[in-house]
Order: structure tokens, then sequence, then C-alpha cells
């Protein structure tokens, strides 16, 4: 789950991580109080949406007026931020953040993450702040320094020292860098992060170290413990799709093919995507329903993908363990009349009950392709949609 910067900066602060004051407001007129509350005469008027790279697509401009601070809110409510995290599509801005200004002397990056080749948690810092990281981890990899943490023990005095002193920081303003990435760490743990980044940590002029930006993503599978976490959740920053499968408890991520996917396992469902782009189709989502799903369950599921102008074939691809074949045979028949299927279906069922869902879908009357195995369901299912052009299908290549 995401979240934006300034409820990010809010959490941060908790564990005594170092940020400017700033307030989130949705009108331009909010925004001038907000900027006569935090005093100064420098705010920096930022897009609250989730994606990076905001500063490029024109979502942070520095005011020095409050005329500009109207000015630019007035502009940026309403406005379809474009970076290259949201797409082409861009990304509607509903709210902006009204932030103190500071002295820049120097950035910095820093973040929490997850290596998944140790297992373990890495502290990462570069000198080469306010960048896009990727460009810096590709181009210039020995600028990147990280540490990895024993989870018995938890990131220490010594480490977070470490990273401050090999990014060039000194004295006075590496001690408090330390500080700031010891807090940033336990805010990191405590809180179920899959990643805490600050780009760009700054030094000012003062000689203080302070987080400009803040991105907190968090472990969905974690969220249970914490009701605090969920609240902050914004679901018009989301797919309306994806909001509406998260109701029903189904792993669904929409894609720009025109083939529906309904498969049980995550795993098998990659590999559902993969033939299909291997036998020249395209898919139109993610979609896992899960190894104990019910009639109901797979009805919604159905129910979703059709709800996808572009999609013009569905292939159901099951392999029956926890998960019985006609459970799901039956829940495809329930969709399929409920909804009045219009274009092809192709289904391949294995494992247990495979036999008794295959005859559910041969008397139930619907026009269901069956398919032998994975391979023959991918090209009965292209075969399938063929007629109804590539377009698109050739977006997703």
């Amino acid at each position: 789950m995401n979240i934006h910067e300034y409820q990010a900066k809010e959490i941060l602060r908790k564990y005594g991580v170092a940020t400017l004051k700033g307030v989130m407001v949705e009108s331009a007129e909010k925004a001038v109080e907000a900027a006569k509350s935090l005093g100064g005469s420098v705010h920096v008027v930022k897009a609250q949406i989730h994606a990076g790279g905001r500063g490029k697509g024109g979502g942070v401009k520095v005011a020095k007026s409050l005329d500009e601070v109207r000015d630019y809110t007035k502009k940026m409510l309403g406005m379809t931020l474009v970076t290259h995290q949201t797409g082409p599509e861009g990304k509607e801005v509903q709210k902006v953040y009204i932030e103190q200004g500071c002295n820049i002397k120097k950035e910095y990056y820093v973040a929490c993450l997850l290596d998944r080749n140790t297992g373990r948690i890495v502290v990462m810092a570069s000198a080469e702040g306010g960048m896009d990281i990727e460009e810096v981890a590709e181009k210039h990899p020995e600028k990147l320094i990280s540490v990895t943490v024993d989870p018995a023990v938890g990131l220490q005095p010594f480490q977070a020292r470490q990273l401050a002193f090999a990014i060039g920081m000194k004295d006075k303003v590496a001690g408090k860098a330390a500080k700031f990435c010891m807090g940033l760490y336990k805010a990191y743990i405590e809180s179920d992060c899959s990643i805490a980044e600050i780009n760009p940590l700054v030094e000012t002029a003062e000689g203080d170290v302070v987080a400009l930006d803040a991105k907190m993503n968090f472990d969905s599978n974690a969220l249970f413990r914490h009701p605090e976490i969920m609240e902050l959740r914004d679901l018009t920053e989301e797919d309306p799709t994806e909001v509406e499968a998260s109701k029903f408890d189904l792993a669904f991520i929409k894609l720009d093919g025109n083939i529906g996917c309904l498969v049980n396992g995550a795993g098998l469902a990659m590999s559902t995507m993969d033939i299909i782009k291997l036998h020249g189709g395209s898919p139109a989502n993610f979609l896992d329903v899960g190894g104990g799903a019910n009639k109901e369950k797979v009805t919604n599921a159905f129910k979703l993908i059709l709800k996808d102008p572009n999609v013009k074939g569905i292939f159901v691809n099951i392999f029956g363990g926890i998960m019985k074949c006609d459970i799901i045979a039956e829940g495809v028949i329930a969709a399929s009349k409920e909804v009045g299927l219009k274009v092809p279906l192709v289904v391949r069922l294995e494992g247990t009950n495979v036999e008794l869902g295959k005859k559910m879908l041969a008397e139930s009357g619907l026009n269901i392709i069956p398919a032998d195995d994975l391979t023959d369901g991918a090209q009965k299912i292209v075969n399938a949609v063929a007629p109804f052009g590539a377009h698109s299908q050739a977006k997703g290549k």
C-alpha cells in the first residue's frame, strides 16, 4: 500500500526524523492560509499523487509570495500530472502540500529496503540525491553505499555513521544524519514498510539534516497490525477495479491487453500470462482467485474481468488442489449467465474433481471452448480473439 508524502512525513516525525513543517490543502484559499500559518517568505507547493518524478512533471513549485502560492495551487489542483511512474495517462491532482522553504546546501539520498538476495534489510545512501536513483544505480553503482542490518540487533549507530561519512558528510552534520538514519530504520521496521525512501535528504545552510521528500510503501500482508496506517489509504489513487477486487480478497492487477485471465495461484497466473504472450496474445489482467475460493468469489472475479471493455476473450486456467474444479465450473457458469457472456471463453481444468467440472461445463449450454493443457488453452484463446484485431494486443508488447 502506498501513501502520500505528507502522510509519510507525519509518520516519520513520530520517530524523530527531521522534516519541514507543512500543511495538506485541497483549495487555493486554504493554501494561502497554510502559507501564512507556516510563516517565512518562501514556500513549496507540492502535488500529492502516488508517483515519483513530480518535479519534472510540473508538480513541485517554489512560491516566493502568497500570490504565487495561490496561483500554483489553482493550476495544480485538477491537473493531470504525468511522470515517468504514472504512465502516459497520468494522475489527477486532488491534494497539494504547502511546505516551508529551506536553504539547501547539498542533496543526498537515503532509503531502507529489503535485499531479497540476502533476505535482510539494507540501509542505502548516496551523495547523488534529488536524481532518479535508478539512473544512479545503472550509471554510477559505486555511488550507492549500503549497509546490511542484522535483524537480531537492528541498525547500529556505527553503521549509520559509516553511511554518513561514506557519502561525504562531516562532523556534526554526519552525527545528525546518523540519528536521522536510526529514526528512519525504526519507522521502517515498526510500520512494516516495504520501502522507506528519502530523496532528497538535504543538508541546509544552517547545518540541519532534513527530509525534503518522503516515500513510504507498506507490506499489505502486515496491514492488519496497523489500522492507523490503513486509514491513510487513498482509494482515488488506485485503479477502481483493483479497489473492488480487494473487497472480495482477489489479487487483481489491470494490464493493457485483451485476454482476460482467471487463474488460481500466483505462479500459475504468471505462467498463464507468459504463455499467452508466447503465442502472440496479450493479457488484460493478472487475477489470482486463491486456493480456497468459493462460487461467489469466482463469480465476482469473472465480473471484474468483464468490466474491462478491452477484454475480447477470457482464459480460465485452473489447477485444482484445495480449489476444486467443480467449484470453479459452478462460478464460471453462474457468472456467464448473470452477465450474459458474449466473448469467447476458453477453460482449462486439471486436478481435484476435474471430470465433474468438465461435465458441468459441457452440460451448461454455454459456448465454452475446452482446453486439454496450458499450451492448448493459450493457443485457443489467442486464436479466438484474433478476429477482434491486434490493437489491444500490441499495447501490451
